[in-house]
């Protein structure tokens, strides 16, 4: 287990996430980055897609990803942000992974800001 410096505990998979995130986000300088793991282990990152004719964010790039290329389940999901307050969308990741996908979000440096589901980041989540 790797340990977050905000108190969460990530396995090794989920690590792997937060560094392939890191990297689609630093490698274009991005506001976000992403990675999802899919139901059979398939890891897929993305970073802010923002073009002139079109803006997609970190969380619809590898969510899109994975389902062009057979995903129909998520395992897990890591968001990077300078502001773990102000997340994306995660429609498209409840849309693949349910409402109770959990959603790691980490600041740059890798730490741990909090962890969350797709469905809380999307307003779908379930009445308690």
């Amino acid at each position: 287990m790797t340990e977050g410096s905000m108190g969460a505990a990530l396995d090794a998979e989920d690590a792997k996430l937060v560094t392939l995130a890191r990297g689609a986000r630093e490698r274009i300088r991005a506001d976000h980055g992403a990675a999802i793991r899919d139901d059979t282990g398939r890891t897929f990152a993305a970073a802010d897609a923002s073009l002139p004719s079109v803006s997609l964010s970190a969380i619809q790039v590898a969510a899109a990803q994975a389902w062009i290329s057979g995903a129909r389940g998520l395992e897990a999901a890591v968001v990077i942000t300078a502001q773990p307050d102000r997340v994306p969308d995660a429609a498209a990741l409840v849309d693949i992974g349910g409402v109770g996908l959990p959603v790691i979000v980490c600041l740059p440096d890798g730490t741990v800001a909090h962890v969350t589901t797709a469905g809380e980041l999307s307003g779908r989540d379930p009445a308690p």
